[in-house]
């Protein structure tokens, strides 16, 4: 097993200058990020393929990270073709005519979302999906808003108010109301619908950004059974989990449940172009189908993103990226329960997943970081959990390759390692 090599020349040919970055974004972007990313040696990433990234050092990194965005890995050729040939030929529509490549990409989605699921709204981010589904909800009557205890849904106003989280939503109160209830506890859903009027229920079928908890088996036939009985409006949110992250098409396929609304993003991209979309069944859909400009967008349903996002669906279809997500998912795991067997239950606290969203759960943040830090140093990237700070998250390509699972190893390995001296360095200062 061979883990990628450390920086093999100062900077790769054109390479922008990692100073000259940072000062950019001290002075244009953002002071705080230029903080963080000094924490991993301001490391700036200039181009990537498959699996990989690479530095402007030209050091190569397996992408374990990227916020779920990445199932069928950078640049795949299908996804970036179609783009290429769409940027040429026509990249943004008028709006006035019809445009085939969004007719096109709606029934691509639409072929490989649980039946009933029809009608297709794009948008070019997961929380204006959020939102599309909050006003269908109310254009339907329903408009109390019941999320979970750790769910995350957006950040712009009316998802944020579902993103139950007070660190995030504090600054900006107030907000739309909305209740929150304990995530996968049906019987607290059940009870908060017979309390109030119409409602819009959002779940997620796995928690990502919680730290990646799972449900209850069961939970969302429940949840599904709960909004039926009470008049509410469903709406799964699979932004991070749709596409085969799970190791199936939808987190809803294993329970065989049919939402009002199936929210998509992330893996709709490719990885090449932002899209999301909010799919719908015929009545949920019915007041966007009778006036369709009653919520619209410049940007959405725009021909390139389209082109990413009809060419996205064919390919993970036809490599069968579902199937190789859940595999891996399966040798991950393992891989990672025999890597830090011998810190369980005291650096490392849980390790659970669900195909390639896979969560470990470190006794302390200080410990999350630790690893977030060593995992990077070894050529491997990850991302921490915006409402789990103490987990830090694995979303792998479903393009992985042995080459790759075999560097993971290693990391794991010695990243066991790292976690055991950091245990020992605590210990040594406290006594």
């Amino acid at each position: 097993m061979t883990a990628p090599t450390s920086a093999r020349r100062t900077g790769a040919e054109g390479a922008p200058d990692a100073g000259a970055v940072m000062d950019l974004y001290r002075r244009h972007v953002s002071r705080g990020r230029a903080r963080l990313a000094a924490l991993t040696g301001s490391v700036t990433e200039v181009s990537s393929a498959g699996s990989r990234v690479r530095d402007a050092s030209d050091r190569e990194y397996v992408d374990c990270g990227g916020y779920g965005v990445f199932l069928l890995g950078h640049c795949h050729p299908a996804v970036v073709d179609a783009v290429v040939e769409q940027v040429r030929r026509h990249p943004m529509a008028t709006r006035i005519l019809l445009e085939p490549v969004v007719a096109r990409a709606a029934g691509a989605l639409a072929r490989v979302t649980p039946a009933g699921l029809d009608y297709v709204h794009f948008v070019t981010s997961g929380a204006e999906a959020t939102e599309t589904a909050i006003k269908l909800a109310r254009a339907h009557g329903k408009r109390r808003l019941v999320s979970a205890v750790g769910g995350y849904h957006g950040k712009t106003t009316g998802a944020l108010a579902l993103t139950a989280k007070p660190f995030y939503q504090d600054p900006f109160r107030p907000l739309l109301a909305a209740e929150h209830v304990p995530y996968g506890d049906a019987d607290a859903l059940d009870r908060a619908l017979a309390r109030g009027g119409p409602a819009c229920v959002v779940v997620e079928p796995v928690q990502g950004e919680a730290g990646v908890v799972l449900p209850p088996v069961g939970y969302l036939r429940r949840v599904q059974r709960a909004c039926r009985e009470h008049g509410a409006f469903f709406v799964l949110d699979e932004i991070q989990t749709g596409l085969g992250r799970l190791g199936s098409w939808w987190g809803a396929d294993a329970e065989e449940v049919t939402p009002d609304v199936l929210l998509v993003g992330k893996n709709l991209s490719g990885g090449v172009v932002p899209v999301a979309a909010a799919v719908a069944t015929a009545d949920a859909y019915a007041p966007f189908d009778r006036d369709p400009f009653l919520h619209t967008s410049t940007f959405a349903g725009a021909p390139v993103a389209m082109a990413a996002a009809a060419a996205a669906v064919t390919a993970i279809e036809d490599e069968r990226l579902v199937d190789r997500a859940r595999a891996r998912g399966e040798q991950l795991l393992h891989l990672l329960d025999e890597a830090f067997a011998p810190v369980m239950g005291d650096a490392v606290v849980e390790i659970r997943g669900r195909g390639l969203l896979i969560g470990v759960e470190l006794a302390d943040e200080g410990l999350a970081g630790e690893l977030v830090l060593h995992l990077l140093r070894a050529g491997v990237l990850v991302n921490h959990s915006l409402n789990a700070h103490k987990v830090v998250r694995l979303t792998p390509p479903a393009v992985l390759t042995d080459a790759d699972v075999d560097v993971l190893a290693d990391a794991f390995a010695s990243a066991r390692t790292a976690l055991i001296n950091a245990l020992s360095s605590t210990r040594r200062t406290v006594h």
